[in-house]
């Protein structure tokens, strides 16, 4: 009989079949302490300034054969914010989704379900930064009561539950305050979305994190 990520897997590779190249039928899940420990223990050589995945052709021809990533990073779209830099791995380590805000769209779910049920991955970061200009601007529509345009406020809109959960404690410093709960409500959802996340993580398949990326130190503090 299959269990719950086996019969996930099955129909979610069989969707993805016609557009992705086949992985290895069952590619090795990375238990999420020791996923959260590789990302701790890279961050900590990034920040010490010495990094171990420097020659990024080693193992090129084995990636074009499919991808086991052990960690999906859902991530600010900022310049500034290069999850392989900040976790020191190298290609084909991270199954990155980025987004200004790190905000989880739809798209951004379908590839999380992507990365869980097919890939394997168990372990998803959702992985805010300090001075985000996303949840800056979010809280300066929701405090002057003015949305910026084009499209913008749907991703004012995204954030606005951060921001005003944050603004209840009245915190000394609101920007700091809100891009922490943001990542958190995003880790939130990226785990308890129905069907196929909420159904791994109901299995004990799958766990999600929140942490913050310090521009200035280059350290990460998981929440």
């Amino acid at each position: 009989m299959l269990n719950r990520r086996g019969l996930i897997t099955g129909i979610m590779a069989a969707a993805a079949a016609p557009f992705v190249r086949p992985v290895s039928a069952a590619p090795p899940v990375v238990p999420p302490a020791e996923a959260l420990q590789r990302l701790i223990d890279g961050n900590e050589r990034y920040v010490a300034n010495t990094p171990i995945n420097t020659d990024h052709s080693v193992g090129r021809s084995a990636r074009a054969l499919g991808q086991q990533p052990f960690a999906t990073i859902v991530s600010c779209a900022d310049s500034r914010v290069a999850p392989e830099l900040i976790f020191d791995q190298g290609p084909g380590e991270l199954f990155v989704i980025r987004a200004a805000g790190n905000v989880i769209s739809d798209y951004g779910l379908a590839s999380l379900e992507y990365g869980a049920a097919v890939l394997g991955i168990s372990t998803i970061l959702v992985l805010g930064h300090s001075s985000c200009g996303a949840v800056e601007a979010a809280i300066s529509a929701i405090r002057d009561d003015a949305m910026p345009g084009g499209h913008l406020p749907g991703l004012v809109e995204a954030i606005r539950p951060a921001v005003q959960q944050a603004m209840r404690d009245n915190p000394a410093d609101l920007l700091t305050a809100a891009t922490a709960r943001n990542a958190q409500l995003g880790a939130e959802k990226a785990q308890r979305t129905a069907p196929i996340l909420s159904e791994l993580r109901g299995a004990g398949d799958l766990t999600a994190r929140a942490a913050i990326y310090d521009i200035a130190t280059g350290k990460v503090e998981f929440l």
